[in-house]
C-alpha cells in the first residue's frame, strides 16, 4: 500500500481489490458519486465482478443519470468496509442495458482502491471558517439551534446554548437536523451521551450517538464525514492551494440566514451586527486554542482585513459597537475594543495598510492566550507571587500559537502582543524591559489597554469613569507614555463614544458620534443601565446639548 492524497490509502493488490469489492457486492453495500459539482452520493447495487475486466451494477433506482453515464461522465464507488470508507478512482461506462425492467451497467474494473482508515473512531472536525448549523427538535414543538463541532459515522459533536440542558433532560431521543452552507439539511435520530459545560462561554459541548441509521442515512453520513476532511484540508497550513471547495460548504447566498447559536439580530445596530461576526470568529478561536491548536494564519488575515474594511468604513460606529458586544467572552470584547481603539488612535495616510492590519490582528487575540491559563487566576480578587507569575505565561503562550502566521509582521506582533503589558519603570512583564527597550507601539498599545480595561468590571473592582482613568493614566508617568496619554485624550475625549452619560435635564444616552469640537453630535436615549441593547430608545443628531442641556456624568457600565 502507498499513501494516497486525502488521508486514503491506496490499495493495489489484485487480490486484495477483489476482496474489497466482494464486500460491497451486496444491497446497500456500495454508492455512487457522480464526478461532477453538488454531486451526493446515490443509491446502486454493485452486481459482480470480473477481475481485470469489468464491474456490473444495478443502477434502476437512479435510472436517470443513465444519459450522463452514456455520454463519458466519470464517477466513483464508495462503500465501507469494516469500518473503513473504500473508493475507487474514476471509472467510466462502458455498456449498459435494460433486462426485465431493470438497467444494468458494465464499467472498466479499477486498477487500484483507495482506502480511508480510522473509520471506526476517527471524527470529521470542523475547522474555523467552516459553519454547519443545528436544529434539535424534542417531542414538542420545542427546538434548539446549535454548531456542528465534529461528525462521525456513528455520532457528533453539538455546541449549544447552556439553555439547551432543559431539552435534553426531558427527552431520551432527539431529532438533529444539519444544515449544511449550500442548503443541504440531513435529519438523523440520537441520544446524548455526554455533557461538558463552559460557564464563561455560557455554552455546553454535547456528544450525541445516532440511532437507528437506515442504508441512505448512513450512505449521506459517509459523504458528509467524507465532505468536511475535504473541507477542512483546505485551511490546514500545508493546504494545496489549488484544491476545489466541498460544495457543501458553498452558501446559496449572502443574505441567507445562518443557523446557529449567535442570533446577529439581536444586536443593537448595523455595525454591531458586522463586528459580532469578527467577534464569533475570535470566540471559537479562543475554543481552538484552549483544545491545543494554534491560530490559523488564513482566518486571522481574513477577519483583520474585516475589521480594517469596518473601521475604513464608519470608525465612529465602530467604536461604538465595541460597546454593544456583551454576549462573547471578557476576552474577546476586550480584545477588538483595544484592537478598534488601536486603529483610531494610530489612523492616518503615513500608516501603511501592512501595518495596519498587523495592529488590527495582534490586538484582537493580544489576550486570548489567558484562555490557556488556569481560570482561577482571570477571576482572583488578588494574586499571590506564584499565581501572578503563572498568568504572566499567556504571553509566550500565545506568540508561540502565532508561529505559523507567516504574513503577520513578526515586529509588530511582538511590540503588540508583547510590549502591552510593559511598563516605562520596567514594572510590567513578560520581560520587564523599561522605557529605553519599548517600541513607540508598544507604549500606545499599553495606553489603550489599560484604558479599555479599566471601563470594564473586574473581580477586584467595578468599572471606572473615563476621567478617573485619564487621572491615573496623567499621575503615573513612571508607567504609561504621557505623549501617547495626552494623545488619546485629544483623540477621544472626555465624553468618547460609547460612554453612558446623564445630561443636565436628567436623560440618560449612549454618545454614539461627536463633532468637530468633541461634544456629542449623535445619541440614543435609554434608560437601562446596561450595554447597549434591546432597550435603546430615540435618537437625537445635532444640537443635542439644545434638548437634553450639558453632559453632567459618564456612568459606569458593567461589561
Amino acid at each position: 500500500m502507498v499513501k494516497a492524497q486525502d488521508d486514503f490509502v491506496r490499495v493495489g493488490s489484485p487480490a486484495d481489490i477483489e476482496s474489497l469489492l466482494d464486500s460491497l457486492i451486496q444491497p446497500g453495500g456500495a454508492s455512487l458519486l457522480l464526478d461532477k459539482p453538488e454531486s451526493t452520493p446515490l443509491p446502486v447495487v454493485l452486481m459482480e465482478q470480473v477481475p481485470a475486466e469489468s464491474l456490473a451494477m444495478d443502477i434502476t433506482a437512479v435510472r436517470e443519470i443513465g444519459g450522463e453515464l452514456k455520454r463519458g461522465l466519470g464517477f466513483r464507488l464508495l462503500g465501507q468496509v469494516q469500518g473503513k470508507i473504500v473508493r475507487t478512482p474514476l471509472l467510466k461506462m462502458v455498456e449498459s442495458e435494460t433486462l426485465d425492467g431493470r438497467v444494468i451497467c458494465r464499467c472498466e474494473y479499477p486498477l487500484y482502491l483507495e482506502e480511508m482508515q480510522r473509520r471506526e473512531a476517527f471524527r470529521a472536525r470542523l475547522r474555523l471558517g467552516m459553519e454547519v448549523g443545528a436544529i434539535l427538535r424534542g417531542d414538542g414543538e420545542a427546538t434548539v439551534q446549535g454548531d456542528l463541532k465534529d461528525l462521525s459515522q456513528q455520532g457528533c459533536q453539538l455546541e449549544l446554548p447552556a439553555s439547551a440542558a432543559s431539552l435534553l433532560s426531558a427527552v431520551a431521543m432527539i431529532e438533529i437536523e444539519l444544515c449544511f452552507p449550500n442548503g443541504t439539511r440531513f435529519a438523523v435520530k440520537a441520544a446524548a451521551c455526554h455533557t461538558v459545560a463552559d460557564a464563561d462561554r455560557q455554552t455546553i459541548r454535547v456528544g450525541f450517538r445516532f440511532q437507528g441509521c437506515n442504508a441512505e442515512q448512513e450512505r449521506k453520513l459517509w459523504f458528509f464525514v467524507r465532505e468536511i476532511e475535504r473541507e477542512s484540508s483546505r485551511y490546514a497550513e500545508e493546504a494545496d492551494v489549488g484544491r476545489l471547495p466541498s460544495m457543501l460548504f458553498q452558501g446559496q447566498s449572502v443574505a441567507s440566514a445562518p443557523v446557529g447559536r449567535r442570533n446577529l439580530l439581536s444586536y443593537p445596530t448595523p455595525m454591531a451586527r458586522r463586528l459580532a461576526r469578527v467577534a464569533g470568529y475570535l470566540d471559537a478561536q479562543l475554543l481552538e486554542l484552549q483544545q491545543g491548536d494554534g491560530i490559523g494564519s488564513i482566518q486571522l488575515s481574513r477577519h483583520a482585513d474585516m475589521l480594517l474594511m469596518l473601521a475604513d468604513e464608519d470608525m465612529e460606529a465602530l467604536q461604538f459597537a465595541t460597546r454593544c458586544l456583551s454576549r462573547e467572552p471578557r476576552l474577546v470584547r476586550h480584545g477588538l475594543a483595544v484592537a478598534v481603539h488601536i486603529l483610531a488612535l494610530a489612523n492616518g495616510s503615513t500608516v501603511p495598510r501592512d501595518v495596519r492590519k498587523a495592529l488590527a490582528a495582534s490586538a484582537m487575540v493580544h489576550d486570548l492566550g489567558k484562555g490557556l491559563v488556569p481560570g482561577e487566576l482571570l477571576s482572583a480578587s488578588s494574586l499571590q507571587a506564584n499565581g501572578y507569575a503563572q498568568l504572566q505565561a499567556h504571553v509566550p503562550l500565545l506568540m508561540k500559537a502565532l508561529a505559523k502566521c507567516q504574513w503577520l509582521s513578526a515586529g509588530v506582533a511582538k511590540a503588540v502582543v508583547e510590549g502591552v503589558n510593559e511598563r516605562l519603570d520596567g514594572s510590567g512583564y513578560p520581560a520587564g524591559h523599561d522605557g529605553d527597550h519599548l517600541q513607540e507601539l508598544s507604549r500606545m498599545s499599553a495606553v489603550v489597554d489599560v484604558v479599555d480595561a479599566m471601563r470594564r468590571d473586574r473581580p477586584d473592582r467595578p468599572a471606572w469613569r473615563i476621567d478617573a482613568v485619564y487621572r491615573h493614566l496623567l499621575t503615573h508617568p513612571g508607567q504609561f507614555d504621557p505623549r501617547w496619554v495626552k494623545r488619546y485624550i485629544q483623540r477621544f475625549g472626555l465624553r468618547p463614544i460609547g460612554s453612558l452619560v446623564r445630561f443636565a435635564s436628567g436623560d440618560m444616552a449612549w454618545i454614539q458620534r461627536l463633532d468637530q469640537q468633541g461634544k456629542p453630535f449623535q445619541v440614543q436615549l435609554t434608560d437601562a443601565i446596561e450595554p447597549p441593547g434591546e432597550a435603546l430608545g430615540e435618537v437625537l443628531r445635532g444640537n443635542v446639548t439644545a434638548r437634553l442641556g450639558e453632559p453632567v456624568e459618564e456612568i459606569p457600565v458593567s461589561t
